[in-house]
């Protein structure tokens, strides 16, 4: 399974162990194969929650294109800036 077994030192001190681990390289002591895929079904992302001031007109426009699509308006919200988020810049 791993190329070399891995012992950790006992440190004397918080400054000793940060320069270890600063230091310390991983693919030493394993290989890409001695990985799996996990998966975490009951995962939730956290939410923070946020104050936006927009003009009122686009809160309107905003509703209404919900309402239009049946999701709530926060929902759409979300959608747009993680579109704008992750698409390119020009």
């Amino acid at each position: 399974m791993a190329n070399n077994k891995l012992s950790v030192p006992n440190f004397t001190n918080e400054d000793e162990e940060r320069e270890y681990w600063a230091k310390f390289d991983l693919s030493e002591h394993l290989k890409a194969e001695d990985f799996q895929n996990i998966s975490f079904p009951d995962l939730k992302p956290s939410f923070s929650a946020v104050s936006l001031r927009i003009p009122r007109y686009i809160l309107i426009r905003l509703k209404e294109k919900a309402h239009a699509v049946n999701i709530s308006y926060q929902s759409l919200m979300k959608k747009y800036i993680t579109d704008g988020l992750f698409s390119e810049v020009k």
